[in-house]
């Protein structure tokens, strides 16, 4: 979502914001966070939060600080990166804006409270996103990031990042089974994930389920990389 323009600034002027695809897993589906648009253009229409960089503020820090402005939550546990960067000239009806857009995989968090430019932040489960409905590019934006998510998985080790640690095989398996949208052989997973190069560390620990055998627990590993990858085609 793109502020108002700043006084001052003119017509010929280029503008550079930053915009956030934040994923995460609730009641068992892959959500995105959506923010409803308090202000034209677009009023009242969907959008991803973000906001203007300004006068001497990286780029992460504006991710991080639009974060917080606009829904409430705390950026500081976000697995953050950049994923492009959109500069089509007719993006934005008030003139030439080149927005930045950044990738974030998290756990599950608290619902989010709006703030500032949006009228309303909630998790909406991918599937159920109207793509028609979004402002700006957002669809375009919205499409290529979850695309990107489903490939990480298949070379890094970010499906951690959608857990709480520590946490089980199971817990992990069921984060590819929703990112990637099918189900996974539970001894074939095990088998790779368990074999991969410092993906897992375990902890010695073991959940205590109400029904079922204790699983053991694992906490992520130093490895940015997985290898061997896990690919989505078996």
């Amino acid at each position: 979502m793109i502020r108002n323009v700043a006084p001052g600034r003119h017509a010929g002027d280029v503008a550079v914001t930053v915009d956030l695809v934040i994923f995460t897993i609730r009641d068992d589906r892959l959500q995105v966070l959506l923010v409803e648009r308090g202000k034209e253009p677009f009023l009242g229409m969907s959008a991803l939060p973000g906001g203007y960089v300004r006068d001497g503020e990286t780029l992460d820090r504006t991710a991080l600080r639009e974060l917080n402005e606009e829904t409430g939550l705390d950026g500081r546990r976000l697995h953050l990166e950049q994923l492009k960067t959109y500069g089509d000239p007719g993006r934005d009806p008030r003139g030439r804006v080149i927005t930045v857009a950044y990738l974030a995989l998290v756990p599950d968090l608290s619902t989010p409270v709006a703030g500032t430019d949006a009228r309303a932040a909630q998790w909406v489960p991918v599937d159920s996103v109207d793509f028609d409905e979004l402002a700006f590019d957002h669809a375009v934006i919205l499409r290529e990031a979850l695309e990107r998510a489903r490939s990480q998985l298949e070379y890094t080790t970010i499906a951690a990042a959608f857990c709480t640690e520590p946490f089980s095989i199971s817990d992990l398996r069921r984060v590819y089974e929703v990112v990637w949208g099918f189900p996974l052989d539970p001894s074939n997973f095990r088998r790779k994930v368990t074999g991969a190069e410092d993906f897992l560390v375990p902890t010695g620990r073991r959940s205590t389920p109400e029904i079922g055998r204790p699983a053991a627990l694992y906490r992520r590993g130093t490895a940015q990389l997985l290898f061997p990858p896990l690919m989505r085609s078996g």
